[in-house]
């Protein structure tokens, strides 16, 4: 599939590896709409990117059928045919499942464990479940009868999940697990559906980490020996949009790190 004028769907494209996808995206000729729960920062990027970005109105959280259903009608009305969709919208997590003695304090709750599913999990079904659908309806931009491609975002957590990530590591086993079966129920369809795992990277989520934590988490990676950067997620998943060969399988973009405890 050619990202060159096509349309895509960013969630959480105002900051990080989403907004880094975005910027590639439209580098290389894509129209872009921009999903993400700031609605302020979403509409400072459209206009700063120009007339190829599209942020819809209101702030869109993607755990709502209702929003995402009224955001993707107002990309179609905007763009026309839309070619797929890179989930990035996501929420990170820490706490133990339970600490000596029985305290309670910095352990998991239920309401942590809760919002975190549904946040990184839900809402990525949701949102590719509607982006399926919307696609469903179109014909196809190739001669193999591909509409389109997902593009879902795990994390190395999914299998090695620290010390604290009990919720984040579930709700990113699930999106990973959701990859085969979710590219087989839209085989026919015509969709691909592929998820990235990235290892450590610099973004908003470890930007609030000390120098102590960052290095040792960057000692656990083999080469190269840092965290990785937003553009360099966004290159794997402008090659998965091109690439009709890559289906139903999870990539890891780590630096062949293998996380510890922590």
């Amino acid at each position: 599939m050619q990202i060159k004028g096509n349309t895509f769907i960013v969630t959480g494209g105002a900051s990080g590896l989403g907004l880094a996808t975005v910027k590639l995206l439209v580098e290389r000729g894509a129209n872009v709409a921009l999903f993400d729960l700031n609605e302020e920062r979403a509409a400072e990027v459209a206009k700063e990117l120009g007339s190829n970005v599209f942020a819809p109105s209101g702030s869109i959280d993607v755990t709502s059928e209702d929003i995402v259903k009224k955001a993707i009608e107002e990309t179609v009305a905007k763009f026309g045919k839309l070619a797929g969709v890179v989930n990035c919208g996501g929420v990170a997590t820490a706490a133990r499942t339970a600490r000596a003695g029985g305290k309670s304090s910095g352990t998991m709750t239920m309401d942590m464990m809760d919002f975190t599913l549904k946040v990184n999990t839900l809402g990525t079904f949701n949102v590719s479940k509607q982006v399926a659908q919307t696609i469903a309806k179109q014909e196809p931009f190739t001669e193999d009868g591909e509409r389109g491609v997902i593009i879902n975002t795990a994390s190395v957590a999914y299998q090695d999940g620290q010390t604290g990530q009990v919720a984040y590591a579930a709700s990113k086993g699930a999106v990973a697990s959701m990859t085969l079966p979710m590219a087989r129920d839209l085989a026919p369809i015509g969709i691909r559906v592929m998820t990235i795992a990235p290892g450590i990277f610099e973004t908003n989520m470890t930007a609030v980490m000390n120098e102590a934590a960052k290095a040792k988490i960057i000692k656990d990676a083999i080469f190269p020996l840092r965290m990785g950067k937003s553009p360099e997620f966004a290159l794997l998943a402008s090659h998965i949009i091109e690439n009709g060969m890559l289906n139903g399988e999870v990539i890891r973009i780590d630096g062949a790190s293998r996380l510890g405890k922590l």
